[in-house]
């Protein structure tokens, strides 16, 4: 049964959330890689139409799959056992006949889904053209272990103009498991090592890696959903993940390496993965990117909407002083915002009073989805650091219901006449709010 679509205000709420997102993919090269389980589980059917989406709002679309199930199911029916070295399949010509047969058979069976369209499919109107060729020159991998691996192969290069013409052409360019050589030979190839190679090489902003697994895990078995550069390698260095996992991880940092801005991990065996972690700001798998996934930075007069949105449910419950849209314009410079996914998440104002030594921190503001992830202490951190470059002696802030979770940062309980003067004056007894102050050492 189909999912119903949400009604109403969901719909709408649901249509602001993404909004934001066509936008921001629209005109970008996302490389998606799937493997043969993907396919042979029935559910890739749902895949390509997400992709297609993805492809009818604007990006531009590479889609790499793998097939080693199937080949290796086709051996086994022709009683030719796999043999393996260094985790690689030796491709001998027997073995290289039933690669052929089979990843032409997929790539055939993927082209057609990919046109269904015209009758029936979900956008109607013109199937989708899909564009497959020699666009992969490839190597042999050599003697692994003492093995000859024979047509199995490596990436050597990628005919980068000729994939970008066909993506400026609108086409979804589709890549199967296999490179061509300038003598005419063909090689086996690893899809998720073609794709990140394909990825770097074509300026990717995105390679999407399907698996088995919900993302890259932790130790503990928990999902990371965000891993930098540097906790990724000590992740690879531990040698704690399985052997999908590793390969995967070591896949992905190979290709942010090489410059690829984002490398998403997600299960392949859940329903709209791919547009699950695309149009959500958390997503779903695992993201790993050179750079840090939350931001923290000066806020600009374009976060002031973004501002209003968090402070305003904390003013009307009384635990901020209520600031106007005028206010907030005005006193943007003192603000610092953490962004994810380019969404202000939370906020934090410093007000300096120079001749005291002593400045406030202010307006401490954490998106509830966020609440308990130490967004607050970054920023209260953040704004530390910068009253001490002022020379500050101190910081201190007036709450009223946040005494506790001050106190635990170092805060100590003080009185109104410990303020600068010009503080002071403006006190709202009516408020009647806490005055705690920290040392900055």
């Amino acid at each position: 049964m189909t999912e119903a679509p949400p009604s109403g205000d969901a719909m709408v709420g649901w249509l602001r959330q993404v909004s934001p997102y066509f936008q921001q993919h629209r005109g970008k090269t996302f490389v998606v890689c799937f493997g043969g389980a993907a396919v042979q589980d029935g559910g890739y059917v749902n895949l390509l139409r997400d992709l297609m989406l993805l492809a009818a709002v604007g990006v531009r679309l590479v889609v790499v799959f793998g097939a080693r199930p199937q080949i290796e199911a086709q051996l086994m029916a022709r009683a030719l056992t796999p043999r393996l070295a260094g985790g690689l399949r030796v491709s001998d010509r027997d073995s290289m006949q039933v690669i052929r047969e089979v990843v032409g058979a997929m790539r055939l069976e993927l082209e057609a889904a990919f046109s269904f369209g015209s009758r029936g499919g979900p956008f109607g109107g013109t199937p989708r053209r899909v564009a497959s060729g020699n666009f992969v020159i490839a190597r042999p991998a050599g003697i692994v272990d003492g093995v000859d691996l024979m047509f199995t192969g490596q990436v050597r290069s990628v005919d980068r103009d000729a994939i970008s013409a066909r993506l400026a052409a609108g086409e979804i360019v589709l890549l199967p498991p296999l490179g061509f050589s300038p003598t005419g030979e063909l090689f086996n190839l690893r899809a998720s090592e073609l794709a990140a190679s394909v990825a770097s090489e074509i300026g990717a902003t995105k390679l999407i890696l399907l698996s088995e697994h919900s993302g890259i895990a932790n130790p503990d078995g928990s999902c990371n959903r965000q891993l930098t550069l540097r906790q990724a390698r000590a992740l690879r260095d531990a040698h704690s993940l399985s052997g999908e996992q590793q390969e995967l991880l070591t896949t992905a940092l190979a290709a942010v390496q090489q410059g690829v801005e984002r490398v998403h991990v997600v299960s392949q065996r859940v329903d709209g993965a791919v547009l699950r972690e695309l149009f959500t700001r958390d997503g779903i798998g695992t993201l790993l990117s050179n750079a840090p996934f939350d931001q923290v930075r000066q806020a600009t007069i374009d976060d002031v909407g973004g501002i209003l949105e968090l402070v305003q449910p904390l003013e009307q419950a009384g635990v901020l002083v209520k600031r106007s849209r005028e206010k907030l314009e005005a006193e943007i410079e003192h603000f610092v915002v953490m962004e994810r996914e380019r969404t202000v998440v939370a906020c934090a104002a410093l007000y300096p009073y120079a001749d005291s030594g002593m400045a406030e921190i202010a307006c401490v503001a954490v998106h509830p989805d966020y609440r308990g992830e130490q967004f607050g202490d970054r920023l209260l951190a953040e704004l530390e650091t910068d009253a001490r470059t002022r020379g500050d002696r101190a910081v201190f802030v007036l709450t009223t219901q946040a005494t506790q979770w001050f106190g635990e940062r170092g805060f100590r309980a003080a009185s109104l006449e410990d303020l600068p003067l010009a503080r002071r004056e403006l006190y709202n007894y009516q408020r009647n709010s806490a005055v705690m102050i920290k040392a900055l050492t």
